[in-house]
């Protein structure tokens, strides 16, 4: 089974950059497909990006495209979620998800292992 970790989040200004990192243990990492959700307090969980097993195709929530940019490390077991100018609506408890299917996921159904999620406030 795979467990999930993620750190990196915190306060930052409007217009500023953060970068989430999700380390995965378990059965081998480069067999699943990842992706990052999010959820403000109120709203339900919401898809933001997605990756491939291999880190080859990446696909993006509307809302983050331009300005969000995942990556996969193989070899350091870790999911990246870069983010850039950064917004208040951004602000959110951001998970990473592993899939046991090598191809893209865009709905949270389509994952089967969690992390426990890291705060993400950006202040106007």
């Amino acid at each position: 089974q795979v467990q999930l970790v993620e750190s990196g989040g915190g306060l930052v200004q409007a217009g500023g950059s953060l970068r989430l990192s999700c380390a995965a243990s378990g059965p081998p990492f480069s067999n699943y497909a990842m992706g990052w959700f999010r959820q403000a307090p109120g709203k339900e969980r919401e898809f933001v990006a997605a990756i491939t097993w291999r880190g080859d195709s990446t696909y993006y929530a509307d809302s983050v495209k331009g300005r969000f940019t995942i990556t996969k490390d193989n070899r350091k077991n870790t999911v990246y979620l870069q983010m850039n100018s950064l917004e208040p609506e951004d602000t959110a408890v951001y998970y990473c998800a592993a899939r046991e299917w090598r191809t893209l996921g865009r709905f949270d159904g389509e994952y089967d292992y969690w992390g426990q999620g890291t705060q993400v406030t950006v202040s106007s």
